[in-house]
């Protein structure tokens, strides 16, 4: 298998496993919103279920939007730099970025173990013991963590719109 092809399956179970979660998310919600509105009932694990849901997709999605670029970033000063001076400060805020994931997931991940050595679910969260909730937060930052610090060095996704450009004709 290439890498290519590898890459392409991976990208391809992160957004089907990122979906699922948004539609039983969806799911579980519009059923809690019916069962009490209707029946003045409810599902009593969906609302602590739904919590953990929505750490892990907003997790996968940080995930996602650092595969693709699309996380959030200030782009004001490369637009003034040269090329040069542009590949420099992306590599130092990658890998500024990406040392900051690394710690995230350092220090998320002895709150897991934490949490797994403290036992089981708290009467607030039956459905979910807390580290299961937590358990995306160190895999999660440790691949963002990898993947700042594989793009450091590519080439951008999106290249910046110069505002100076010094092969164009003067005005």
């Amino acid at each position: 298998m290439t890498a290519t092809r590898a890459l392409r399956w991976l990208r391809r179970l992160e957004d089907a496993l990122l979906s699922a979660l948004v539609l039983i998310l969806v799911g579980l919600a519009g059923a809690q919103i019916l069962l009490r509105d209707l029946f003045a009932t409810g599902l009593s694990f969906a609302d602590p279920l739904m919590r953990s849901l929505v750490l892990w997709t907003g997790m996968l999605g940080a995930l996602a939007a650092v595969r693709d670029e699309r996380h959030i970033a200030l782009d004001v000063l490369p637009r003034f730099l040269s090329p040069r001076v542009q590949r420099g400060v992306r590599i130092a805020t990658f890998a500024f970025a990406a040392a900051l994931c690394a710690l995230m997931a350092w220090y998320s991940f002895a709150l897991v173990r934490i949490d797994f050595a403290g036992g089981g679910a708290t009467a607030a969260s039956a459905a979910v013991p807390p580290w299961v909730a937590e358990a995306i937060l160190p895999v999660a930052f440790a691949l963002m963590a990898l993947r700042f610090a594989l793009r450091a060095c590519a080439p951008p996704a999106h290249a910046p719109v110069l505002l100076h450009d010094p092969g164009a004709p003067r005005a």
